[in-house]
């Protein structure tokens, strides 16, 4: 398995010497009505359109009606997003693809493919190589397309969508069917990688592209001054950061249930703040409702403002069921804060060392607790962190994807066209 590629890799052009053309299929990039979602996705992509000609066709979910239940559906609220939009300066289309809620989901490959192929047939002969990112419906879906049109095609995966889906008797037959007939599979962590190879994958055509990080954003900042410029200069207390979506998942719950019942919330040692929303949201306030100003509930908040509430922080705290390698681990590191978080996925990848944080079991509400009152009562140097658990920024990750898309072109032929039917 190879993590980083040689640097004698064909990288940058086709053999004509052009830019590599790239056709992105993926549901998980921003768009009119949640411009903050994805933000890993937007930052790699825009990085790589910098050194390939990128286009970008991020997918809507669509059922008949679906404008009508905007109140009570997330794809009810998409229903109007535009069809064509530039994000960062890239070109985005925005194709419907048919999706029945909680139903089916052994046949949203299919549906998928099926919804976008008009989108990409329109493009044929336009792009050089297929990127599927996420692993199903997008992967599958991405691979069965490009076999349509001889080309070839890279799946990106993420970490939920084969931790969590491939449990999944429809989703799961479909990936063990599909991925292994992909030109290059790109994992974000080694566990991740290790995970679609037990799927089927060969591990020689699997690589390791990690995120990256915006190092002008995320960078070690005084906390004293971060915590004045958002209007909270007089709490003194640590502060314990979470920053995603305030779900079950992502341990919004765990570590709500977690500060309420640790030494630091008693002690009025502590402040708790959320940066996000999310269905666990009332749950979570309900859970810390007695503790007044010791909980800050901020909402959701730009890739710029987090990057301030990061720099207010003294801990960032990730206690997620599911991971691949959460960007806002990799961030809050190059602020040079330190990390509670779970150990999933790649996770201790990153945090490597007692001197970057600690890792606490999924699920374990005390040990999560116990790590909360240590957090509180340690102080550490902010640049030795940031030098320790630094990483590289997004331009060094999208010339490794750029690497790897580049490979899988030099590399298809007759006989890498495998793939041919979607269960």
């Amino acid at each position: 398995m190879t993590g980083h590629l040689p640097a004698d890799q064909p990288s940058g052009a086709t053999s004509s010497g052009r830019r590599l053309r790239v056709l992105i299929i993926t549901k998980i990039f921003p768009n009119a009505k949640e411009p903050l979602s994805a933000p890993f996705n937007r930052q790699q992509f825009v990085a790589l359109s910098r050194r390939c000609d990128v286009e970008v066709l991020a997918t809507i979910p669509w059922f008949p009606a679906a404008g009508l239940f905007g109140r009570w559906s997330s794809t009810g609220r998409l229903s109007d997003v535009p069809a064509h939009e530039t994000i960062d300066g890239v070109p985005v289309t925005h194709p419907r693809f048919f999706y029945i809620p909680r139903v089916g989901q052994g046949l949203m490959g299919a549906f998928y493919a099926a919804s976008v192929l008009p989108s990409v047939l329109k493009r044929r002969g336009q792009f050089d190589v297929i990127l599927g990112s996420w692993a199903y419906p997008d992967g599958v879906a991405a691979l069965a397309l490009a076999q349509l049109v001889g080309a070839p095609a890279v799946v990106k995966l993420h970490g939920s969508d084969v931790d969590v889906l491939s449990t999944r008797f429809g989703p799961r037959q479909n990936m063990r069917l599909a991925l292994p007939h992909a030109d290059r599979v790109v994992a974000v962590s080694r566990a991740l990688a290790e995970k679609v190879i037990a799927l089927g994958v060969p591990r020689e055509r699997v690589d390791i592209v990690g995120n990256g990080v915006d190092r002008e954003l995320f960078r070690p900042q005084d906390r004293a001054a971060g915590r004045a410029s958002l209007g909270h200069g007089a709490d003194g207390r640590r502060w314990l950061l979470f920053v995603g979506r305030v779900e079950e998942a992502k341990g919004a719950l765990d570590l709500c249930r977690a500060f309420a019942g640790s030494k630091a919330a008693g002690d009025n040692q502590a402040t708790l703040v959320m940066v996000g929303n999310g269905k666990a949201m009332a749950a979570c306030k309900d859970v810390t409702k007695d503790l007044g100003d010791r909980v800050l509930f901020a909402g959701e908040k730009t890739h710029e403002q987090v990057a301030q509430w990061m720099a207010a922080c003294d801990t960032l705290v990730l206690p997620s069921h599911h991971e691949g390698t959460p960007n806002v681990v990799l961030e809050a590191l190059a602020c040079g804060r330190r990390v509670i978080g779970t150990d999933v996925g790649g996770i201790p990848d990153v945090v490597n060392s007692p001197d970057l944080g600690e890792l606490v079991p999924v699920g374990d509400v005390p040990a999560l607790a116990a790590a909360l009152d240590r957090a509180a009562a340690r102080a550490y140097d902010a640049d030795a962190v940031a030098a320790l658990g630094g990483r590289r920024g997004w331009e060094d990750s999208a010339a490794r994807l750029e690497a790897v898309l580049t490979r899988a072109v030099h590399e298809h032929g007759p006989s890498a066209q495998r793939f041919a039917s979607v269960a």
